[in-house]
């Protein structure tokens, strides 16, 4: 029986760690992030990011917050629950400024709450990337309920933005608690979908 060994990588696309290679886990566990969608949320928000602070909820890879700090984001909170996952994650962040990324490991859910007392100790605001696995897989048939709640849950004043990455076919309620959607943007199976603050919008 042959054993494949092949590893999945990709590359920081932009800024201080371009070129960097980030090794990806299993695709049994994880899903990582399309480079056009990739492309596209930092071309959006490309001048924003710089200096702030970034978190990435369910983080694989790390992909998504190693390339925010790539391009000047300023501290980067990663959660991620399963371990090889974990593992890959610690390593890509081996190479690039560990002192700039705190890691959460455990159910997102839960060290969500560590992550807005940190931003409320600091008086700081976050970006919030929200990447769930696809619902179809095996036990996650309830992610999408969870991650609305998840996102219910957080209060206004330390949310600078919320982008929920998910599959084209789910529809995202127009209001999320305190957010409402400011626009979405599709990628075949993928979709981006931006939330604010829904007093923010005049």
């Amino acid at each position: 029986m042959k054993i494949n060994n092949k590893k999945f990588t990709k590359k920081i696309i932009a800024g201080k760690y371009k070129g960097k290679v980030l090794n990806l886990p299993s695709k049994t566990t994880t899903r990582s992030s399309k480079t056009i969608v990739l492309e596209s949320f930092f071309n959006t928000l490309q001048f924003d990011i710089v200096d702030a602070n970034f978190v990435e909820v369910f983080s694989g890879s790390g992909s998504i917050g190693l390339e925010a700090l790539s391009r000047g984001a300023k501290v980067i909170y990663f959660m991620e629950k399963d371990r090889n996952a974990l593992k890959t994650l610690k390593s890509n962040i081996a190479q690039t400024d560990p002192s700039r990324c705190k890691v959460y490991g455990g159910d997102s859910f839960t060290n969500i709450n560590a992550v807005i007392a940190k931003l409320k100790k600091e008086g700081e605001n976050a970006y919030f990337y929200v990447d769930p696995p696809f619902s179809i897989r095996e036990g996650m048939e309830d992610i999408y309920n969870k991650t609305i709640n998840l996102i219910t849950s957080l209060p206004k004043e330390y949310v600078k933005m919320i982008i929920v990455e998910h599959m084209t076919g789910l529809e995202i309620p127009q209001e999320i608690g305190s957010f409402s959607i400011q626009k979405r943007k599709k990628f075949g199976n993928t979709t981006l979908t931006y939330l604010i603050s829904k007093y923010a919008i005049m």
